[in-house]
């Protein structure tokens, strides 16, 4: 038998304490991984606005502590997470509850991605992105799920949503990417293990798989960045510049522009306010690509 840790108790006990706001998440606690910048911070923002109380966890603690401050101490705190260590995850997922009595959505959105061909990539490369974009998913969902699924034995009227962000990469391959790719389409496949097993009490999983954040850091940081990246690899034939490099991607998007916070967000509420959907992957791609 399986001891109920101190975390589950007071999330059992506090389930029904959330205090009532307005917003189409009000009342409810939102966990998001990554949330210092880029997507995360933009993800956190959109949910906080939306009502939720938000953890933002990052690796990155005093950068999540002013993103924290900006957005206010009564419904935002920050959390330091390695999501590759998992005594730190667990420790996250702790901090949460003591902070806010549970957890009732977890945005797994911490990623990495480290372009190159087979002959310029190394094992420890791949290793790496796994690390933090598929095992790492495992890890936050196997210790998320224990509090959420007290929650659900403690009130009959409560559910929850897990939300990996997935990416386009996770739905079609991508050239001299194959780490990224790889980690994305077995997020996938978790994604939809973890619903079946998930359901029964009341969690929903599912993926949301943005196209390209071309205005984030992860595409424009001038030394690490995928316009550099892609520029460096040879990714885009013919390019000279960054800047060529972006207007191609821009070009693959009948919509014509790249991805934001906010489309992810809104993709996340659809998440979590559908309540006959799980273990779906839904794209947010301005067209790039569609399901079949």
């Amino acid at each position: 038998m399986i001891v109920m840790t101190e975390w589950e108790r007071i999330a059992a006990e506090r389930v029904g304490d959330r205090p009532h706001r307005r917003g189409r998440l009000g009342g409810k606690v939102a966990l998001v991984t990554g949330a210092a910048q880029g997507f995360g911070r933009g993800i956190a923002e959109e949910l906080h606005r939306a009502g939720a109380c938000v953890a933002l966890a990052d690796l990155n603690l005093p950068l999540a502590e002013r993103v924290a401050a900006e957005m206010g101490a009564e419904r935002a705190f920050a959390v330091k997470v390695d999501v590759t260590d998992e005594a730190s995850v667990a420790e996250m997922v702790g901090k949460t509850v003591e902070r806010f009595g549970g957890i009732d959505l977890f945005v797994s959105n911490a990623g990495v991605l480290k372009a190159g061909s087979l002959d310029e990539l190394e094992k420890k490369d791949f290793e790496f992105v796994t690390a933090v974009n598929y095992t790492a998913f495992f890890t936050g969902v196997k210790n998320v799920s224990r509090i959420m699924k007290a929650q659900a034995a403690a009130d009959p009227a409560w559910t929850g949503d897990v939300v990996e962000i997935n990416s386009k990469s996770g739905l079609a391959g991508s050239k001299m990417n194959s780490p990224y790719a790889g980690s994305k389409f077995g997020g996938i496949g978790l994604v939809e293990s973890f619903a079946l097993e998930l359901v029964h009490h009341r969690i929903k999983v599912n993926a949301v798989c943005p196209g390209n954040f071309l205005d984030g850091p992860l595409w424009t940081d001038p030394e690490r960045g995928l316009f550099v990246q892609y520029l460096r690899a040879g990714k885009v034939p013919g390019a000279k510049t960054v800047e060529d490099v972006r207007r191609h991607y821009e070009a693959q998007v009948p919509m014509g522009r790249g991805c934001t916070p906010a489309d992810v967000a809104t993709a996340i509420l659809y998440c979590v306010e559908q309540a006959y959907e799980t273990g779906q992957a839904i794209p947010v791609t301005g067209g790039q690509v569609m399901l079949r």
